[in-house]
């Protein structure tokens, strides 16, 4: 543990440039990652598009749904690795990165079977949600045919944070890159040469997840670079899940209460005056949202890795460096992003429609959205540390307090009550935004980091102190 805090707060400027660099090497190439994962379902709607109008709204609605009620849960469980296996490698404990992960898997594999329970009932549900039955019918045919991405995206998140929380990120790049120029391949011979249409689009999204999976598998089965922390597979994983699922769970709730509130909204604004406009104006302020958001996921991803890393070394004041130098990066990306929205707004709709009203709407949205897209670009990257330091709990309540206790209902009474309509939806979505970043930045700046630095190494020391046996390189258990 080290002893000193040095001759000036943070760190001299020649470590902070040295910060900076190592983080934009693990940053640019997770940016990458989560936008090429995230394109796999982007294209596979993009070629139903070309089947009709309904074939597109049934895709649109049940990628949401899935989202909401499968993507985001396994993402969110497996965002714990950030924590076990960032601390893990940081405190040199190799051969607990391979036995988490294994651990991680199980414990999503399993959750997939209610999650994939639900998507089969796609249909019923939507229409027991009041939407349009044809358009429910068509969502719930394209789920039950995702069914198998299901299990091959859980097994790909916690392989994406195996690699992550080792540094070593370009192998992702190569074979996310790899996947979604062969996913292209897939859409295009089960939806038009198989003639399978929508069922086509939805089995490409399965097919892609488990070929992603494979290639990191294939990687990591022949890579030297990954002896020490995947030495075969361990009756280990089966010891301490519960221990797992209670860091898990919450990672699941951070994420996904964040997530839900933004589809809310969407879902909201078919309960305005002109629905088709408001319900096409809030999709578009959203996905434009989500493509900006990327950028942050994978800032966030790199400081939770580094703040992890250095806190299970010992180098408390290195994590607290760290954080220092990607919330500086983090604010000037978010004033970047924020001007070029607003620099682009008259021009945006038009990319996604030709009437004159959607246009003229979406450039409105557009500086609402500059200042949304700032808040969460710093809010992503403090989540992202939370991760790194383990309180997902903690970070759980407070968004559970500032989307549905702050978000959500300020966003009905701007949207049905001041009758400010979409405008009024997303101005609530920003009022939530603002609790977490001022709550977190609060928390940061009173954090005792050495404390934090003792409790994480205990932590380590203890997960390692439970297992009862070891894998050796030639697979041999031993006690």
């Amino acid at each position: 543990m080290e002893t000193g805090e040095g001759n000036e707060r943070w760190g001299s400027r020649n470590e902070i440039m040295q910060e900076a660099k190592l983080q934009l090497w693990l940053a640019a190439p997770l940016i990458a990652v989560t936008i090429l994962q995230y394109c796999i379902q982007v294209i596979s709607v993009m070629f139903v598009g070309h089947l009709g109008e309904l074939q597109l709204s049934s895709a649109s609605l049940a990628t949401s749904f899935a989202s909401v009620t499968g993507f985001y849960v396994l993402l969110g469980m497996a965002s714990a690795l950030e924590t076990l296996c960032g601390l893990s490698y940081g405190a040199r404990k190799y051969g607990m990165l391979g036995i988490y992960t294994q651990r991680a898997m199980l414990v999503l594999l399993v959750s997939c079977v209610p999650l994939a329970v639900v998507w089969y009932y796609t249909s019923e549900l939507l229409i027991i949600c009041h939407q349009n039955h044809e358009i429910a019918t068509g969502a719930g045919i394209y789920n039950r045919w995702m069914i198998p991405s299901l299990f091959g995206y859980a097994l790909l998140q916690c392989l994406t944070r195996f690699f992550q929380t080792q540094n070593i990120v370009f192998p992702m790049v190569y074979t996310s890159g790899l996947t979604a120029a062969f996913h292209v391949l897939v859409c295009w011979i089960l939806v038009f040469k198989l003639g399978l249409g929508i069922k086509g689009a939805a089995l490409a999204n399965g097919i892609s997840y488990w070929i992603n999976f494979l290639l990191l598998v294939a990687y990591l089965r022949f890579s030297p670079a990954w002896m020490k922390t995947w030495t075969g597979f361990s009756r280990e994983a089966f010891r301490d899940i519960w221990s797992f699922i209670k860091l898990a769970i919450p990672s699941a709730f951070m994420i996904c209460l964040e997530y839900w509130s933004f589809e809310m909204v969407v879902l909201l604004a078919g309960l305005l005056p002109n629905p088709k406009l408001e319900t096409s104006v809030l999709s578009i302020s959203l996905s434009t949202c989500w493509i900006v958001y990327m950028i942050s996921v994978g800032l966030g991803g790199a400081i939770s890795t580094r703040v992890a890393n250095e806190l299970g070394g010992g180098r408390p004041r290195a994590a607290r460096l760290a954080l220092f130098v990607m919330v500086i990066m983090s604010l000037s990306q978010g004033v970047v992003v924020a001007a070029i929205t607003i620099l682009v707004r008259h021009v945006w709709g038009k990319l996604y429609s030709k009437d004159d009203k959607v246009v003229k709407y979406v450039a409105k949205m557009m500086l609402l959205l500059a200042i949304s897209d700032f808040l969460d670009g710093f809010q992503c990257v403090l989540s992202g540390a939370a991760r790194g330091l383990g309180w997902q709990k903690m970070c759980s309540l407070i968004n559970l307090g500032a989307y549905y206790l702050v978000a959500v209902p300020c966003a009905v009474v701007f949207a049905f009550v001041l009758h400010l309509r979409g405008t009024g939806l997303w101005m609530g979505i920003i009022c939530g935004l603002c609790i977490p970043v001022v709550v977190l930045v609060v928390v940061v700046m009173s954090t005792d980091w050495k404390k934090e630095g003792r409790k994480a190494m205990a932590r380590v020391d203890q997960d390692e102190l439970g297992s009862s046996s070891f894998l050796l390189g030639n697979g041999e258990l031993i006690s």
